[in-house]
């Protein structure tokens, strides 16, 4: 029996996959527990178009991704930090500096951020910022006493 499985299903498939497994296999364990659904030449037309949906998604996130970085390239951001003989009395964070740059219409998520530790002296720094596994950009962080 063909079925297109609707949940990703361990040692079979992943979701949207459309696999050959016996009878029984697919009425008592998953059509019964709803982990797929009997593959009919509609639902595996529906299955198609969606799958078109979402690559097509997919590509648009990218570029927008790429436009981000881009936009992040060679960017500075200042900091002005209360300190005393060079160290900050606090920290900058990547939660800090992802709210600076959202200040700047620039939308970055915290855990794109990467920092080995805290920024807690003042001067220059670099960043870098992973969007995606192949999309990066580094910043520049220049902290400064008030």
């Amino acid at each position: 029996m063909q079925v297109i499985l609707i949940q990703d299903v361990k040692n079979l498939g992943k979701k949207g996959d459309v696999k050959n497994v016996s009878d029984g296999y697919a009425r008592n364990f998953l059509l019964a527990k709803k982990l797929a659904q009997v593959a009919t030449k509609e639902a595996i037309e529906k299955i198609e178009t969606q799958r078109k949906k979402e690559q097509l998604a997919e590509l648009a996130n990218l570029e927008k991704l790429r436009t981000l970085a881009s936009a992040l390239k060679n960017k500075t951001i200042q900091f002005k930090a209360a300190g005393k003989k060079g160290k900050l009395f606090g920290s900058i964070s990547a939660k800090d500096i992802a709210g600076e740059l959202k200040k700047q219409n620039l939308d970055v998520a915290e855990r794109a951020i990467v920092l080995d530790a805290s920024i807690k002296k003042m001067g220059e720094y670099e960043v870098k910022i992973v969007l995606e596994k192949d999309i990066e950009a580094k910043i520049r962080i220049a902290v400064t006493e008030i």
